[in-house]
């Protein structure tokens, strides 16, 4: 059975000739005769999430994990506002959610009318396009609508990808049904452009490339790509050029260099020229180490290309020279045999550097006492390979990058905003989808906000979810300046007097706890073991005293290169 209304016939066919038939559902009225299209014909995947915050979200894991577009489904009003967090993230990690949204017919607006607010312009800024379909069911009507609908669909798959946003105003009555099949509809079909560099500019660039000295290209945050590691691989190999990347750019040779953040502190002064490039490349989304933004901004190359089918001008370094409009895999393949053979000082000098700062790292966490950083150098050393790890935002992700990644894992996180309001319900929709072990790591305060995650019945027994209860945003005594605020414990640390325990309960999930280094390296045994069969909490709780200090040593230790045991 599925609505009488033609627009939403329509509508329906057309995301299902385009493939998109995954549909996350928000209970409500309004959004009734959506509802009955998409669960009644029997053709799409329908999930139903209450909350619309964390729905949206799920619907992006599940994006991820598919990749693919997926479409989530709100009454009018607040529903569509909570859409909003998960759009933005969307829009900023280039996932094409497909938002769809039940509105009060334009009439109603600011009448005094129930669950009725403005939702036209409702994400101008974190979407691609965005349309409202009209009230009649005129020939015309249905053309004008069906070409609208093809155009945003078509743009949430383009050269880079976004959420797009269909708000459906629709007249009562809402639940009329008939017992009838979606007709066929016409498509639009949009062809993907195929970018490649003109002899010229391969030529010019080469030359640049060859001439260069000391060449650094950033590998951002990205899907798992096989094959433009090997070119990487193959470019290293080549040319001696350093790749720097950070665990979410899903890069596992170990000739390229990771660990960031204490790299850029081991660095000093008057070497700062011998790390400094002469060519900058970049690629894929933004890096979390502020330390390596501050350190290019300081100290500029002379060109920096930034890689980008769509043409963005992504200028984080302030040093912007050249945008290539291709996919880093196509450049690399064009441009690498026209490389020429060079010394691997550059490199060198970096990977000597990384081996130094990683032995200083890795005795300084042997001798250190129980705090955030033992625990995710424990987390690490104990977590399967072959599967999925999501960093949840704040210390949680810093923590894990000082730390090594684990071989052949991929990794995730919402690092499009940053934002802690989703973490858990991005890598539930994930892990719903995936056949890997997924383990998200959050702190107390993501947990906390995004719990309601645990409430659908798409928990999966390969969800894991590890909370660092350092009982409150512990990431404030981190960075300089909340601390010394008079206001720091109440409005940046937050104190959390809050366990985990009653909510793992509540959702039937197992629940484990660690409070000291003996008892973590037990559970985490147990935790990802495949004995264990269920998903599961394992909440550490740490002190934030002892991590701030702890935090603070490895870096000062770091920077004066002194290996001196923490008393």
């Amino acid at each position: 059975m599925i609505s009488t209304k033609k627009h939403i016939q329509q509508l329906a066919s057309i995301l299902l000739a385009k493939g998109i038939d995954d549909i996350i559902i928000s209970p409500g009225s309004r959004n009734g005769p959506l509802t009955h299209t998409f669960a009644g014909s029997g053709l799409f995947n329908c999930r139903s999430i209450v909350d619309e915050r964390s729905a949206a979200y799920f619907a992006l894991g599940l994006a991820q994990a598919k990749q693919k577009p997926v479409a989530i489904v709100c009454s009018s009003g607040t529903a569509t506002l909570n859409y909003a967090p998960a759009v933005a993230e969307a829009f900023y990690l280039n996932i094409p959610l497909i938002v769809l949204t039940a509105d009060r017919p334009d009439y109603w607006i600011d009448q005094a009318e129930s669950q009725c607010i403005r939702q036209e312009n409702i994400y101008t800024n974190f979407i691609r396009k965005e349309i409202s379909l009209p009230l009649g069911e005129s020939e015309n009507e249905l053309w004008f609508a069906a070409r609208e609908i093809n155009t945003c669909l078509n743009l949430a798959v383009s050269e880079t990808p976004a959420p797009v946003h269909i708000n459906v105003p629709l007249e009562e009555p809402l639940h009329e049904l008939l017992d009838e099949k979606l007709s066929a509809v016409k498509v639009i079909q949009q062809a993907q452009p195929q970018m490649n560099l003109a002899e010229s500019e391969l030529t010019q660039l080469s030359s640049m490339f060859n001439e260069a000295e000391k060449v650094l290209i950033l590998a951002g945050q990205q899907i798992p790509n096989p094959g433009l590691e090997n070119l990487l691989s193959e470019l290293v190999e080549r040319t001696g050029a350093v790749i720097l990347k950070e665990h979410l750019a899903n890069l596992y040779d170990p000739g390229f260099c990771s660990s960031i953040d204490t790299l850029m502190a081991a660095l000093l002064e008057d070497q700062m020229d011998d790390f400094q490039p002469d060519l900058l490349i970049s690629f894929g989304g933004q890096f979390v180490s502020k330390s390596l933004k501050q350190f290019l901004r300081k100290h500029k190359p002379a060109n920096h290309w930034h890689l980008s089918l769509s043409g963005q001008h992504f200028d984080t370094y302030q040093s912007l020279t050249n945008v290539i409009r291709q996919e880093a895999g196509d450049f690399f393949e064009q441009l690498t045999p026209r490389l020429e053979t060079k010394e691997k000082n550059f490199l060198k000098r970096w990977k000597d550097k990384e081996q130094q700062v990683n032995q200083q790292r890795d005795q300084f966490i042997a001798q250190t006492e129980f705090s955030d950083l033992t625990v995710f150098d424990a987390i690490r050393k104990a977590m399967p390979q072959n599967s999925v790890v999501h960093l949840g935002n704040s210390s949680p992700v810093r923590y894990a990058l000082i730390c090594d990644a684990v071989n052949n894992t991929h990794y995730f996180g919402n690092r499009g905003t940053a934002g802690i309001d989703g973490c858990l319900s991005t890598a539930v929709g994930f892990a719903s989808e995936s056949e890997k072990l997924n383990t998200i790591i959050l702190g107390d305060l993501s947990f906390f906000y995004d719990s309601n995650a645990l409430w659908n019945k798409y928990i999966g027994s390969n969800l894991r979810i590890i909370v660092i209860n350092n009982r409150g945003g512990n990431i404030f005594s981190l960075i300089k300046g909340p601390r010394e605020s008079p206001a720091f414990h109440e409005h940046f640390f937050t104190e959390n007097r809050f366990k985990a325990e009653a909510l793992a309960r509540a959702f039937e999930l197992d629940y484990f706890k660690a409070e000291n280094g003996q008892e973590l390296e037990s559970a985490l045994a147990d935790f990802s073991s495949p004995k264990q069969q269920q998903a599961a909490i394992l909440e550490v709780f740490t002190n934030a005293e002892v991590n701030t200090k702890v935090f603070r040593e490895l870096f000062k230790q770091v920077k004066s290169n002194k290996k001196n045991r923490i008393r």
